[in-house]
């Protein structure tokens, strides 16, 4: 990997700028064509590290699938059975919805992952797999990975909690229809990151699954069969939040195109919250618009339903010229990094009067005191994206290990530079 990245400072902006596609909905897709029987096509899928992880994964569970120029035929209907080892490298979401479709098989499957992935929490879905009869076998220490799964599950009712993380409930919602007589999932505190969990059962859909129920802390998936399906994934409200925030902090305005009304993902809310820092946001049938509207305005806002955008909305806050409030996030202290923490700390190296609180952060006006400087990514695309988005605000900031934007988007630095007219 290259050592570091230097970000300069940019002017007013002019851009329309392409997002990949979403590895949320690409993933989700990927398992549920593997369990549909027939052929199934995906287009405008995201050559992103977690997505490229999910294809080879498929790949050892003997599931046929072609790639080429984001176009995947997948052969669905059966996994192998034979006992393999799967290794998803640092994809997080990958590697729980992996560990959740290996249970299906009668032959031990172990999920394992680079360490950064091992230091992550999975005991709430070892142990939901667990409840479902499934033979769970701990490798180096429980709920961690490597984990070794041997099913199929005997039992269609599990009890979780829904405030870690919402990747357990929708791994488990998606074999729900392969387990006998369906499954029944009871929530034993509040779910995170709503949207998500909506996001499956409409991917469900598609692949001719309907039914899924939400109501309170019940949700029930019906035993059905999957179908084959033509999809076109979405590009990534996530990632287009970076281009976005480049209009906010830099001024200007910033179109992503394949993102306007009627966007899937929760994330596409994220432009809102620019609206309502004082930049005019536009939607139409084919994009998102947002324009600089001067002077950035702080907010309050509870962000647990759009987690991943928290490291974005901090660099937009420190430009702002009245305090922001992040609620609701305490649970992503265990993503890829420390994001209250990590993020936090690498912020006040850059002169941002920022502090991780229990549930999120409170981030004061910044922008007289932020500075260039170097900062870490502590193995977190998203850290590294939000600290370019603040470098193109103030220049010279060192961003060390940039090419962990592979994760998500590996062309981010290519955009950077095509936005600023270097390319």
């Amino acid at each position: 990997m290259n050592p570091s990245r230097r970000v300069d400072r940019l002017g007013r902006l002019r851009a329309t700028v392409g997002v990949p596609g979403s590895k949320s909905i690409a993933n989700r897709a990927l398992v549920c064509a593997a369990l549909a029987g027939g052929t199934s096509t995906l287009t405008n899928l995201p050559d992103g590290d977690d997505t490229s992880a999910m294809a080879a994964a498929l790949r050892v569970l003997d599931v046929p699938i072609t790639i080429e120029a984001g176009r995947a035929v997948v052969e669905g209907g059966r996994l192998g059975d034979g006992a393999v080892t799967v290794h998803a490298g640092l994809a997080g979401t990958t590697s729980r919805f992996l560990l959740a479709l290996a249970s299906l098989g009668d032959a031990p499957i172990t999920i394992d992952g680079d360490p950064p992935l091992r230091a992550r929490p999975f005991a709430p879905l070892t142990d939901a797999l667990a409840q479902l009869g499934v033979d769970v076998e701990p490798g180096e220490r429980p709920g961690h990975l490597p984990v070794t799964v041997t099913g199929p599950p005997r039992s269609g009712a599990v009890s979780l909690r829904g405030d870690v993380s919402s990747q357990f409930v929708s791994s488990l919602m998606m074999i729900g229809p392969s387990v006998p007589g369906g499954l029944q999932i009871t929530l034993t505190s509040p779910l995170v990151s709503v949207p998500y969990v909506d996001l499956t059962a409409r991917v469900m859909e598609w692949f001719g699954v309907d039914g899924v129920e939400r109501h309170g802390d019940s949700i029930v998936v019906p035993s059905a069969g999957y179908r084959a399906a033509v999809v076109t994934v979405e590009p990534d409200a996530s990632s287009a939040s970076y281009p976005l925030a480049l209009a906010a902090v830099c001024g200007g305005r910033v179109t992503v195109p394949g993102l306007g009304v009627g966007a899937l993902q929760g994330d596409a809310r994220f432009a809102d919250l620019l609206g309502a820092m004082g930049c005019a946001v536009t939607r139409n049938r084919t994009g998102v618009t947002v324009e600089s509207g001067g002077v950035l305005r702080g907010i309050d806002v509870d962000m647990a339903d759009i987690s991943d955008l928290v490291p974005t909305m901090a660099v937009v806050a420190a430009c702002a010229s009245s305090p922001t409030r992040i609620r609701g996030v305490g649970f992503i202290r265990a993503k890829e990094s420390d994001r209250l923490g990590d993020l936090s700390a690498e912020l006040r190296r850059l002169g941002v009067d920022v502090d991780a609180v229990q549930d999120g952060l409170d981030i004061r006006p910044s922008a007289a005191t932020i500075q260039g400087g170097s900062v870490g990514t502590h193995h977190d695309h998203r850290l590294a994206m939000a600290f370019a988005v603040l470098g193109s605000r103030v220049g010279g900031v060192e961003v060390r290990d940039p090419d962990v934007v592979s994760k998500s988007w590996p062309g981010f630095w290519r955009m950077l530079d095509a936005v600023a007219g270097r390319r």
